[in-house]
């Protein structure tokens, strides 16, 4: 099963938990063991697993990302002025695979899926997610 998460985002740096797609999607799917791959599309976008007990923890990634790459200083500014946001989400990465069990996401319970967004704002981000069974 394949389906497509489709998000706006309101920031030029920021985590969008998108963890309650993901499980409808699980859920939807019938799978009771296998992977569901979770895939930004773009290449200033990518998906992190992280706590969301509070802010906290989404706001330092930023802040932490923002004081590694700081924008404004790459080759690539002098063509779309985003080079920071291609070297973010290039480290973060394009995608994560959660294991699928008994049904459910395997995700601790402190573990949410963000949708990571390094180029914003953007009316239309889209997130593949592919469920494969294990036979």
């Amino acid at each position: 099963m394949q389906k497509i998460i489709t998000l706006r985002t309101d920031k030029q740096n920021g985590l969008y938990d998108i963890t309650s797609d993901v499980v409808t999607l699980i859920k939807l799917s019938r799978v009771k063991t296998g992977i569901a791959s979770v895939y930004a599309r773009g290449s200033t976008g990518a998906i992190m697993i992280q706590e969301n007990w509070d802010q906290s923890v989404q706001n330092d990634v930023i802040t932490l990302l923002k004081r590694l790459i700081p924008s404004g200083i790459w080759e690539h500014d002098h063509q779309d002025n985003n080079g920071d946001a291609h070297l973010k989400a290039g480290m973060v990465g394009a995608s994560q695979t959660i294991p699928i069990i008994d049904y459910n996401a395997g995700l601790s319970t402190w573990q949410n899926i963000f949708f990571c967004e390094f180029d914003g704002p953007r009316d239309k981000r889209e997130v593949v997610v592919t469920i494969i069974e294990d036979h």
